[in-house]
C-alpha cells in the first residue's frame, strides 16, 4: 500500500470521526433537557418525597422529622440540625407546575425578615427565570399570578405576574431555619407557601 492510500484512509476514518462526534454532541445538546424535564417530573409526580407522589400544582415541604434527622449517629447531647448534610439550615420545597390549563397564584406568608426563597426553572432548558423571597421581592407577604405562553388575560388587583417560557415548570423553594427550637417555626411557614388556580372573573350580562 502506498503512503498515499494509507493517507487517504486515515483522511476518510477522521472525517467519519468528526462527522459522528458532530452528530453526538447535536444529539446530546437536544436531548439533554428533554431526559432532565422527564427525571424531574417523574420523581416529583411518580414518587415524591417521603409521604409519595406530590400532585400537580402543589407544592411539598420535607417534614420536619427528615430535616431534623442526622444522617450518622451522633450524640444525644448535640444538635440535628446542623448534621443534614448540605441543606443544613433550610427547610427543602418542591412542586411541579402545569400551566396549560390555566395560571396559577403563589402566596407566601409574612416571613417577617426571615431569609427564603422560591425558585422557577424552566425544565426544557433547565434555566431559572424567577425567583421570589428575601433578595428579590422582600418577606412581606404577597400574592404571585404565575402564568403560561401565550397566556393573554388580566392579572388581578395586588399580584404580581411572574411569566413563564413553559407551561412546564418545575418550583424549588427554601426556607431558613435558625435553630433546632425554630425548626417547627419555619416549617409552619414553608407550608403556608400554597398553590391555587387563579379563578377567572365572572362575565358580566
Amino acid at each position: 500500500m502506498t503512503n498515499a492510500m494509507k493517507y487517504k484512509h486515515l483522511l476518510t476514518f477522521g472525517s467519519v470521526m468528526i462527522v459522528a462526534w458532530a452528530i453526538g454532541t447535536f444529539l446530546l445538546a437536544y436531548f439533554w433537557p428533554h431526559f432532565v424535564n422527564n427525571f424531574y417530573k417523574k420523581a416529583i409526580l411518580n414518587q415524591g418525597f417521603g409521604d409519595g407522589p406530590v400532585p400537580i400544582n402543589t407544592l411539598y415541604t420535607e417534614p420536619q422529622a427528615i430535616f431534623a434527622e442526622p444522617l450518622t449517629a451522633q450524640p444525644t447531647s448535640g444538635s440535628n440540625l446542623m448534621t443534614v448534610g448540605v441543606n443544613h439550615d433550610t427547610l427543602l420545597m418542591v412542586g411541579w407546575l402545569d400551566l396549560s390549563k390555566g395560571p396559577q397564584v403563589l402566596h407566601v406568608p409574612d416571613f417577617s425578615g426571615r431569609y427564603y426563597s422560591v425558585q422557577f426553572t424552566d425544565p426544557s432548558k433547565n434555566t431559572n427565570f424567577a425567583y421570589v423571597g428575601k433578595r428579590t421581592t422582600g418577606t412581606e407577604a404577597g400574592d404571585y399570578l404565575i402564568s403560561g405562553p401565550g397566556w393573554k388575560g388580566g392579572v388581578p388587583q395586588g399580584m404580581t405576574q411572574i411569566s413563564s417560557p413553559n407551561n412546564s415548570v418545575l418550583v424549588l423553594g427554601r426556607t431558613l431555619v435558625e435553630s433546632d427550637s425554630d425548626l417547627s417555626t419555619a416549617y409552619d411557614l414553608s407550608k403556608q407557601i400554597q398553590l391555587t388556580p387563579l379563578i377567572p372573573n365572572p362575565v358580566e350580562p
